[in-house]
């Protein structure tokens, strides 16, 4: 929480138009928030090293690349030693289905979120990869039918 508390009113600024548009110029950024383009660049390159900009990416269509559902697993492990929710946390980082995955307190060890081109291919996916996962006893699945909110980020408090 160290660095919320050092972000002024022209970082929020910043993070909150990058975090729409990351393909903005330096130029453009730094007129959108009131600097000259070299002390907004090295606010950037700040925010860049401090790890509050993580990095910069490209959202990409699934349906266009042929990735037609998207399904939620929720997984259960035998047992949830360390070393056995890395090995998993590792079987899964192999997997580029797999979009994310999340450990979670409770029942259930792991979330995962997972595109497929179709039902057949999520079916094999799931019992040639993650049913026989190591350590894996149970993987409970619901395909989405629609998405009403999809929005990456994180809310950039302004104040």
């Amino acid at each position: 929480m160290g660095t919320v508390s050092l972000l002024d009113a022209t970082d929020r600024a910043m993070l909150a138009l990058l975090q729409d548009e990351g393909r903005m110029t330096n130029v453009d950024l730094a007129g959108r928030v009131g600097l000259t383009a070299p002390p907004c660049l090295r606010r950037l390159r700040s925010l860049e090293e401090t790890g509050v900009i993580e990095g910069y990416h490209a959202r990409l269509n699934a349906a266009a690349l042929g990735y037609g559902i998207m399904v939620f697993a929720l997984v259960s492990l035998r047992s949830q030693a360390e070393d056995d929710l890395q090995a998993f946390e590792k079987h899964v980082a192999t997997l580029p289905e797999v979009r994310e995955c999340h450990m979670l307190n409770g029942e259930i060890d792991f979330i995962l979120k997972i595109v497929a081109h179709d039902l057949q291919a999520f079916q094999s996916f799931l019992t040639s990869h993650l049913t026989t996962a190591p350590n894996v006893t149970s993987v409970k699945t619901s395909l989405t039918i629609r998405t009403a909110k999809d929005e990456p980020g994180v809310p950039v408090d302004m104040d």
